[in-house]
């Protein structure tokens, strides 16, 4: 799932502890319940567009899913989506949510039990379409 994202053209950024370039790589690898792979949750970063800003395009690809399920809670057997500016992190200001690192292109994705290519496909529903 992370390798997709850090492919697709529309992708800015991915967090997540699993690929080698994250700053908590190695400390993630180092922790014996992470040795057999590094967690579902994962965030990435959408870019803008001609006609969308980075929020309206992390809508669009939230909104384009048909899979997966928009929640606030991202603890479930499915996969799961958020938009942390507007759900998670809305009572903060602009400034505390930057500080915090949460863009409004930011989407937190918790992969599921689902197969992997439908996840992608899924997604790639609203990437493919920026």
């Amino acid at each position: 799932m992370a390798e997709f994202l850090v492919n697709h053209p529309n992708v800015s950024t991915v967090h997540f502890s699993g690929l080698s370039d994250h700053p908590a790589h190695e400390l993630a690898t180092r922790q014996h319940h992470m040795k057999d792979g590094y967690g579902a949750i994962m965030g990435f970063e959408v870019k803008a567009s001609d006609s969308r800003d980075t929020k309206e395009a992390a809508w669009h690809v939230i909104d384009s899913t048909q899979m997966v399920s928009i929640t606030n809670n991202l603890g479930d057997a499915k996969t799961t989506i958020t938009h942390p500016a507007t759900t998670t992190h809305f009572r903060l200001t602009a400034e505390a949510r930057a500080e915090a690192g949460v863009k409004d292109g930011l989407i937190r994705l918790s992969v599921g039990l689902e197969d992997v290519e439908d996840i992608i496909k899924d997604l790639a529903r609203g990437l493919d379409s920026l």
